[in-house]
């Protein structure tokens, strides 16, 4: 297994030929801090039966062991190219597009959507880029810890938050039956997209959609998680400098930079422009 994030994605594919694995190997699943060691195991399983194959788990408590590869059945390939990062920014600091697996709203929660309409995003997201631009996108879908989840500062990296449909007197599922719920409906959504597109048909689902605004087809890439987190650090440190923040009581303006950048969806020149000002006013 490695030990230092991955982001091989495919080489550009024109859009009539995307297929369903084209789609699956731009998303990657990432499991935070896990204490289980076999759920890691029957999470490789999941994504292999829903046709995942890019796992990174984050500062795992117990490393991957026998215990994960007797749960991870037929998804052993999976396990065994697993990629272990120490801390989540190392994960996603590549990723263009972040979803986080929550169970409940949280202290300034972004859009929050289903399953399906997780998906819709993510194609829809992937077909703009490869429509358009080299390269395919990186996608990760963040998955807490057994006992607490993830935590708000966790959640505050992703884009969407994604809740499943559950008993709302219990709506709390095991991490890899999380991991096989999402990535199912994720499969069924590639198959109906695939499809949906062979008959020339837009209207792929009949699921509601929130009314977010999604990337258009921009002639720039999108820029990366890190890069949003280094404009959201400059742009606080310029605030500080000019007065128009106690860099002693921040309280949540970080997060809410963060946030506002994740809305604007920011491409790669946009990115060049902001930082370039941003430096000099910094200067100034």
């Amino acid at each position: 297994m490695s030990t230092s994030p991955s982001s091989s994605v495919p080489p550009q594919t024109s859009l009539s030929a995307l297929n369903v694995e084209d789609y699956l190997t731009c998303l990657q699943v990432v499991m935070v801090n896990t204490t289980l060691p076999a759920n890691i195991g029957s999470a490789a399983r999941a994504m292999h039966t829903m046709g995942l194959s890019r796992l990174t788990v984050v500062d795992p408590k117990l490393p991957i062991d026998d215990t994960s590869e007797s749960h991870a059945a037929g998804g052993i390939e999976v396990l065994s190219s697993a990629t272990i990062t120490p801390t989540l920014e190392a994960a996603i600091d590549d990723c263009q597009l972040v979803f986080a697996a929550s169970s409940r709203s949280r202290h300034l929660p972004r859009p929050v959507v289903t399953p399906t309409q997780a998906a819709k995003i993510m194609f829809d997201f992937i077909d703009a880029q490869s429509a358009h631009l080299t390269g395919q996108p990186n996608i990760a879908i963040l998955f807490g810890r057994e006992d607490r989840g993830l935590t708000n500062e966790e959640l505050a990296y992703a884009d969407y938050h994604i809740q499943i449909d559950a008993n709302p007197a219990y709506p709390v599922l095991n991490v890899a039956s999380a991991v096989q719920v999402i990535a199912s409906f994720i499969f069924a959504y590639a198959q109906a997209h695939l499809k949906d597109f062979d008959d020339n048909n837009t209207n792929i689902t009949s699921h509601p959609i929130l009314d977010v605004h999604l990337r258009q087809q921009w002639d720039e890439p999108a820029i990366t998680h890190q890069q949003l987190q280094q404009l959201t650090q400059r742009t606080t440190e310029l605030m500080i400098q000019r007065g128009l923040a106690d860099s002693d009581h921040l309280k949540s303006l970080p997060s809410r930079l963060s946030r506002l950048g994740s809305r604007v969806q920011l491409d790669q020149k946009e990115y060049q422009l902001l930082s370039a000002l941003i430096a000099k006013l910094l200067k100034s």
